[in-house]
Parts: C-alpha cells; structure tokens; sequence
C-alpha cells in the first residue's frame, strides 16, 4: 500500500472514530427518538405533504389563505380582492397529501378552475402558497427560484382619490410624490367627475344603474362631448402643473365610454405625455384595441381581469396594446405572471403590474417583479391604511419606503403573519383560520377530454 492510500485509509479511521463518539454522546443522553425530537424537520422537502388549507378574510374582502403540512411550515397565498374564499376552498380536496414542492405539476392538475377575473383568485393564491412553502422547504427566497433577481427594489405607482375640484386633485397628486416620495404616478380620472357638468356627457336617459355597470363599453353608448374632453383635459393639466411633467403619469377608470371617445380623449391628453391610458375597454376586444392603439398617441395597457398567459399573447401579438398589466391574483400567480412577462418581452412589449390586496399578494407581486426583467412599476392601493404594514412582520419596515419596496431575501416570500393584527382586522363574520373538513372530500371528475 502507498503512502497516499495508507494516509485515505488512516483519515478514513479518524472520521468513523470522530463519528461513533459523537453518536455515543448523542445517544448517551436518550434515545435516537428522543434525539430526533429536538431537531428541526421542516428542512425535509421531499417528504412535505399538504395537510389543510384555511382562510382568514381581512377587511376590504381579501382572503388570506394559509397551507399547512405534516412539517413545521405553511404557506400563505391570497385570493384577490373583493373574490369568494369558496374559489380556493373546493380545490382543497385537490391538494391534500400532494407535495407542494411540486408547484408546476399542482397548478396544471388545478388551473381549469380559474377564470377571468375575480375567479382566477383561487388558483392564483393557492399558487402563491405553493412557491412560499417551496421557499421555505428549500431554505431560499421565491425570486431564487424563478431564476434569480434583475433588481434589488420595486418601483410602486398609486392611484388617487378623485375630487371635483382640479386643485384639490392636483394637491393630492403632488403630496403623492413630494411627500411620499412616489417616482411613478396615477390618478383615475372619469366621466364622473364631470357629468354633473351639464354638455359634457350624452347616454341614453333609460340606461339603469346594472346596465351601466354590465354592459361591456361599446354597447352602453355612452360618449363624451368635446366640452368633456376640454373639461377632463383640465384635470390632467393641473396634475402636470402641480408634479412637473418629468415623473410618469398614468391614467385609469374612465369610465364606460365608447370606442370613438377613447380616441378622443387619447388624442387631447396627448401634450401631457401620460405613461398609459388603462382599461378603456374590456380586454377580451383584440381587434377594437389595436384600433385604439393605432389610432391615438398616448400608449394604452390591459390585462388586471385576464388569467393565463395565452389570452395576453393574443394582444401582444397583435400589438393591440402598448403595455401589458397582469395582476398575479387573477393571472395564474407568480410563476405564470413571469412566463406573462417574458412573453411580452419577446413581443416589444414593457410589464407593469397592478395589485391591491395585503402584504401577502404584495410581497408575491415584489417576487415575481425582482425575476422579471421588462417589469416597469407595481401598483399599491393602500398607501392611506395606516395598518396595512402590521398584517405581516419579518420584512423591513416601512415596507413602502419612498416609492420603493426592498426585495427580502428570506426564505419563500420572505413574510410571517403578525396574528395579532390580523385578527383586529378581520372581516365581521370571518373566522381566523377555522378548520375546513367539509371541504375535504369535494370530488369531481376534472378531466377535460374523452
């Protein structure tokens, strides 16, 4: 034998010595089950299993939702604001005893349950959870896992209330970014603010208050006058007065109009330079979009109310719009909103991201937004709720901080509840998490094909 082999072999003796002396002590203690007790098991991914899933409604109609398992971790998720917990509690049944390691396959077996809108809630939030629990099996934080991060911060935009008063709304916009520190801007600007103005609006006088909230857009014919226009106009213009014209500025909730008045109002506003006009028609009209686009100055953006990625290729391939706009909540979750975004990419086309929930769906949107790299900004509408931030701890404080939120670089979505805070703010009638056993034997046959 060799020197190099006699030296392998003699290391080899040390390290089985070393080992068998340790055991003893451990062992001298108690038992290997004893032992074991005291050691930490939630590090074991590939024997994780899904044991319940709960619900917590905060106010505003924003269910949290909570996978437990056989270890000692949950994930959290959120079905998105104003949807039904029931949109996530029948998949339950779905996922009890599957690994949520398996974040991919799961969201195939549950994704023909979702749907446009508030119905894609269920889905996307239980997706949510998935990669939380998926991070915190493997020790490592979402964006880690969806290919790392092409930014260390995300950039936040916000609406604004509305006021009648030009100068008022201009003052808040300015408080937005003067004192808020927002880099990026939005105000919602409809026909209500001026169609008490008499001249500025022409609707049909039998139109009932569920037609006009129905109705798609081009069959409510309602449209705006040139004296509308000019008064809308003057909103813009005080904004851009107050915030300069070197910060973004969006624009949203026109109102119900139809597609000849879009055009207009794209045409006047644009000397203001707005960053988008959004969701001046339902986003299932292709064709009546590329119109739109085609046909005005300022860049248009879609896409909070569309689930999956194919419905968002339709527009993009089209160039029906300049921008694209998934929210998470509805779109399919984090790793579908990503795919959303590549693909967009790939058409031209920059990702902006709309979100208004609590700071789980928040923290899910920071994840997915650090990952991708055409993201432009991310919408927050709880600016003004002094408690929003205290729903969860373990992150950074404030997490808006000047317009920005730090990515966190802890495991999963990088959030713990604080329980205290969320029960204060429970919606009346909701429990905290309550056991859901009537939900665990809903059965289907889910198969799509023959």
């Amino acid at each position: 034998m060799n020197n190099a082999s006699k030296s392998q072999v003699n290391r080899r003796g040390v390290l089985k010595g070393s080992a068998a002396m340790l055991g003893g002590a451990l062992l001298a203690e108690g038992s290997y089950e004893e032992t074991l007790a005291n050691v930490r098991t939630e590090s074991r991914p590939s024997e994780l299993k899904i044991a319940d899933l709960r619900v917590a409604v905060v106010e505003g109609q924003r269910p949290i939702l909570r996978l437990d398992t056989n270890q000692d971790i949950y994930g959290l998720g959120e079905v998105r604001d104003g949807a039904s917990p029931t949109y996530a509690l029948f998949l339950k049944s779905r996922l009890l005893n599957e690994n949520p390691c398996n974040v991919d396959r799961l969201f195939r077996k549950i994704k023909q349950f979702g749907g446009p809108a508030r119905q894609g809630g269920g889905v996307s939030g239980i997706e949510m959870a998935l990669w939380d629990l998926a991070g915190k099996a493997y020790n490592v934080p979402v964006f880690q896992m969806l290919g790392g991060k092409f930014r260390d911060k995300i950039r936040i935009y916000a609406d604004t209330t509305e006021s009648r008063d030009p100068k008022v709304y201009a003052e808040r916009m300015r408080v937005r970014k003067e004192e808020m520190g927002l880099t990026w801007l939005k105000m919602d600007l409809g026909i209500d603010v001026v169609e008490h103005i008499p001249g500025t609006v022409t609707r049909p006088a039998s139109l009932t208050q569920e037609e006009q909230t129905f109705l798609p857009h081009p069959f409510v014919t309602t449209e705006v006058t040139e004296k509308g226009i000019d008064k809308m106009a003057e909103y813009v213009a005080a904004v851009r007065d107050a915030v300069g014209m070197e910060i973004p500025l969006s624009m949203d909730h026109l109102g119900h109009i139809g597609i000849t008045s879009c055009i207009k109002l794209g045409r006047a506003f644009e000397k203001y330079n707005l960053a988008w006009m959004e969701d001046l028609i339902p986003w299932q009209y292709t064709d009546l979009w590329k119109h739109i686009t085609d046909s005005i100055p300022t860049p248009t953006l879609t896409g909070e109310d569309i689930y999956l990625k194919e419905d968002f290729e339709k527009l993009c391939a089209a160039h029906a719009v300049s921008k694209v706009h998934p929210d998470l909540a509805t779109a399919g979750g984090i790793l579908e909103t990503k795919k959303i975004g590549d693909m967009a990419m790939e058409y031209g086309l920059p990702m902006a991201m709309h979100f208004a929930g609590t700071p789980v769906s928040c923290m899910a949107s920071v994840h997915c937004a650090a990952a991708t790299e055409n993201f432009l900004a991310l919408e927050n509408h709880s600016l003004d709720v002094p408690w929003w931030q205290d729903l969860v701890e373990g992150i950074e404080k404030p997490i808006i901080n000047k317009g920005w939120i730090n990515v966190p670089d802890r495991p999963g979505l990088g959030i713990t509840l604080n329980e205290g805070a969320v029960k204060a703010h429970l919606q009346p009638g909701s429990g905290f998490f309550e056991p859901t056993a009537q939900w665990d034997q809903e059965r289907s046959w889910d198969r799509l094909w023959s």
